[in-house]
């Protein structure tokens, strides 16, 4: 038992810079005092005192604003940031190493009996005011943006943001080379191309300057082609594209994330 309880103090010092010293994290934090109420409602739960386990989970939630069914069953080093307001249904499962932020919602979408909350494989990150809603799974490592709100399964490492919940892909790292390579060919750094803001602009401009080097790529093939069959034809330089062309469009968009 007290592995466990160094265990959990541990995982709050490797994920937030402002735990200062473990006395401070034994008294100051409702996620952790949660979280060992759960323990003991579980406990009491599957033993049947089904009465005594809820009386107990009532007793955490007046106490830290979090309410977690005595049913869940959550694995190690859960770690609840700032807390109010979490609500954890009955039979959500909770992996190791996960983390929930303030306002987070583990829920059910049906009065029906059986499995009718989520499963949050290990590492997933739910950020502040999410509302995960289902008998789905969420993968190992995915991560969920502030108030999304997430209807059905997340792949392992993806991240989920948006209402209704959309699937961010991650560009890969081929890919990504050749738009900036494209992108520098012409002189322009284009907004929001990088992989740190997958929003809706950025996944445009992206496919822009995919047909851009398709375009490029045919173009040599053509003059190429041209030049083999005895042709002095010279293709003309690509205009410049510089960037306080767009400046506009940068502030109308707002910087980057």
């Amino acid at each position: 038992m007290f592995e466990r309880v160094r265990e959990d103090i541990q995982s709050i010092f490797h994920r937030d810079p402002a735990a200062r010293n473990a006395l401070e994290v034994l008294t100051c934090y409702p996620g952790l005092h949660a979280l060992w109420l759960h323990r003991l409602a579980h406990g009491l739960w599957v033993h049947g005192w089904m009465w005594l386990a809820r009386l107990v989970s009532s007793f955490g939630r007046w106490l830290t604003g979090i309410e977690i069914h005595p049913g869940a069953k959550i694995g190690r080093r859960f770690f609840i940031d700032h807390g109010m307001g979490i609500v954890i249904g009955e039979t959500a499962e909770i992996g190791d190493d996960v983390t929930l932020y303030q306002g987070v919602t583990l829920g059910g979408t049906s009065w029906n009996k059986g499995k009718r909350h989520p499963t949050l494989e290990d590492g997933v990150v739910v950020g502040a005011g999410a509302k995960v809603l289902g008998p789905f799974t969420v993968g190992a490592g995915a991560k969920i943006g502030s108030n999304a709100v997430v209807t059905k399964a997340v792949p392992p490492g993806a991240t989920a943001v948006g209402i209704p919940g959309r699937i961010i892909v991650k560009p890969d790292d081929e890919q990504e080379a050749k738009r900036q390579q494209i992108a520098e060919k012409f002189g322009f750094d284009a907004y929001g191309v990088g992989r740190d803001m997958p929003d809706p602009v950025a996944r445009a401009i992206g496919q822009l300057l995919d047909h851009i080097q398709a375009m490029d790529g045919r173009l040599d093939g053509m003059c190429k082609a041209l030049t083999e069959l005895g042709s002095d034809y010279c293709a003309n330089a690509l205009p410049e594209l510089r960037e306080e062309d767009f400046a506009g469009v940068k502030e109308e968009v707002g910087p980057p994330a």
